[in-house]
């Protein structure tokens, strides 16, 4: 069941999900809302993370995918003028927020999925395209995979909205299994130490 956002809101009261910074205001009567109905926007970090040409092959199947980008990618900080993703650009960012989703007993563990927004996919941007799923005890920032699919540049801003959070109930008590980007913090997926 998909939360509503007086229900995201109680989650994040009752400690059942934490988003930090916490998203404020929480009245739709403010322009600056971060919560839609059904949703919560989530804000685009200042780094990426841009995966770099070279002689190498992604082999999937094994772990440590995070350090492989981590070396194989340029990192820049975006500058408040922004930076131009340009078309067929693929480049990797995080969310300003982090998330945690604690594992909880009677069913009342939260799971989560990244969205774009509309008004951005529109424009050709996809955010987080295939791999939206936030599992139950999750704790860090979220990556962002992101792609420009339109026929111009497209300006991307620190701390602008860039996607949603879209929070489920879990029906029955998971047993923890953490993922190899538990605790990240960078576009990569490493814990920035």
């Amino acid at each position: 069941m998909i939360l509503s956002n007086i229900e995201i809101q109680r989650a994040i009261d009752e400690h059942r999900l934490t988003i930090t910074p916490d998203p404020q205001p929480r009245s739709p009567e403010y322009p600056d809302c971060p919560y839609d109905t059904t949703a919560v926007n989530l804000h685009l970090a200042n780094t990426l993370s841009i995966p770099q040409p070279g002689p190498y092959t992604f082999d999937l199947r094994r772990s440590g995918i995070a350090g492989f980008l981590a070396r194989n990618s340029k990192q820049i900080t975006i500058l408040e003028e922004g930076y131009a993703l340009k078309p067929g650009q693929f480049t990797l960012g995080n969310s300003v927020e982090r998330i945690t989703l604690p594992l909880l007993p009677n069913e009342k563990s939260l799971a989560a999925r990244i969205e774009g927004k509309s008004s951005l996919a529109r424009c050709g941007l996809l955010i987080h395209f295939t791999a939206p799923t936030v599992h139950a005890g999750f704790d860090g920032t979220l990556t962002l995979e992101m792609i420009n699919l339109g026929v111009v540049d497209i300006s991307l801003f620190p701390g602008m909205a860039i996607g949603q959070l879209i929070l489920e109930s879990v029906m029955g008590d998971p047993e923890a299994n953490q993922s190899q980007f538990q605790g990240q913090t960078t576009p990569a997926g490493t814990a920035q130490k």
